[in-house]
């Protein structure tokens, strides 16, 4: 008899370390189902995505679905949708994992669950506050369709039961991104930094930048703001910038320079960014993966963003939100040594790929729910059977109630 599939669903480059954790938790415990990687295309570049699968141990994709980016949020939702449908009628899982809150993350959760097949949502209940941002709504319309709710810590887990899910559906199982951080630290240190930085900057002596989300790089009055920020910066610390490729069309087509004073790279594999990280004396970022990623190595982070769907990280310490005019101040404390120690955050202890598989295992126990189809069919069957009973029968019937 054939193990039932479980498809993982990496979209982004961001993805793949969550989804990382449940693979190699998925193969160190006796086999009950067989994980399949699916790629939709969102991220084609080698540099985002193909790179990293060797630095985390991942196989190819089983499936590549050659969706590629571009048309705006709704087109790529919609052609992700209909690729994912159209694999899944003919190659049918018994459940679907999806990871954090990009558009392919919506798009296969929203169908996989008109398919009638169970949606396990890994990284649920991150919520920021804004409403209006791209992966807010994402995050918020996932956890609704989601059958399990893989929370990285138990406060974001009270906050989905208060949004009354089923308590059976949630679970707090820590974060993954740190299971695989964790596990890929030591080969990362064993490493130079990445493209001879290391003959020009020792650990502890630079800083690391990160930026890539719309709200910042998106407007050239915002991006130019943060530019003007980082020079300030560059005359009390040396910065280094793995550019996202996004970011990079804006600086062309908004005609703006990096300032003079900061090293560019291109986007970094995960072990060299990793490396990279961890002897790092700071980082400025607006991703919220290099958030978690710098509490647990107490590296002081400050998040060019108003609000944080980690405020976990800010309870810790480790990380404050950051107005980019008061960048060079927040870094002076820094230099100053008057940051404090990052305080450990429970449940991000490397065991949360072995929390899922628990989970998993009780819910692949269950029947599945059936799909529209089979559902649409009962009905019709029961309504043909209450039309067949002529009266009389249907008040025998009521009376052995």
């Amino acid at each position: 008899m054939s193990l039932p599939e479980l498809h993982l669903v990496a979209a982004a480059r961001p993805n793949l370390p969550k989804l990382a954790a449940l693979w190699h938790a998925l193969a160190a415990q006796p086999r009950f189902c067989r994980p399949v990687l699916l790629h939709t295309g969102q991220h084609q570049d080698p540099a985002m995505f193909d790179a990293h699968l060797a630095d985390l141990g991942l196989p190819r994709p089983d499936v590549s679905l050659g969706v590629l980016s571009g048309g705006g949020h709704a087109a790529l939702t919609g052609r992700t949708m209909m690729a994912c449908a159209e694999l899944w009628a003919r190659r049918r899982p018994a459940l679907v994992v999806v990871a954090g809150d990009v558009d392919g993350t919506l798009a296969a959760a929203l169908a996989a669950r008109k398919l009638g097949i169970r949606v396990a949502h890994l990284e649920a209940g991150l919520r920021c506050g804004d409403r209006d941002m791209p992966e807010e709504i994402n995050r918020r319309a996932v956890d609704a369709v989601s059958d399990l709710l893989w929370a990285p810590d138990h406060d974001t887990a009270v906050r989905l039961l208060a949004e009354g899910h089923e308590p059976a559906a949630v679970r707090a199982v820590g974060n993954a991104i740190i299971d695989t951080l964790l596990a890929r630290l030591p080969a990362a240190l064993a490493q130079d930094l990445p493209l001879g930085l290391g003959e020009h900057l020792s650990a502890g002596g630079y800083g690391v930048v990160t930026l890539h989300r719309p709200a910042n790089v998106d407007s050239r009055a915002t991006l130019s703001v943060l530019l003007t920020a980082l020079a300030r910066v560059t005359a009390r610390l040396p910065l280094v910038w793995p550019v996202h490729p996004r970011t990079a069309v804006r600086l062309q087509q908004f005609g703006l320079a990096i300032p003079p004073g900061v090293r560019v790279l291109p986007p970094l594999g995960y072990l060299d960014f990793a490396g990279l990280l961890a002897r790092a004396c700071l980082v400025a970022t607006d991703s919220g993966g290099v958030q978690e990623e710098a509490a647990v190595l107490d590296i002081p982070c400050l998040t060019l963003r108003p609000s944080t769907e980690r405020p976990v990280t800010l309870a810790s310490g480790a990380n404050r939100l950051v107005d980019p005019a008061a960048l060079a101040e927040a870094v002076d404390e820094v230099l100053a040594g008057a940051w404090p120690a990052a305080r450990p955050i429970p449940l991000w202890d490397g065991m949360a790929g072995a929390r899922m598989v628990a989970h998993l295992r009780e819910t692949l126990q269950r029947p599945a729910a059936p799909t529209l189809e089979e559902a649409a069919a009962a009905a019709a069957r029961a309504a043909s059977l209450a039309a067949a009973l002529s009266p009389a029968p249907q008040r025998a019937l009521q009376g052995l109630h």
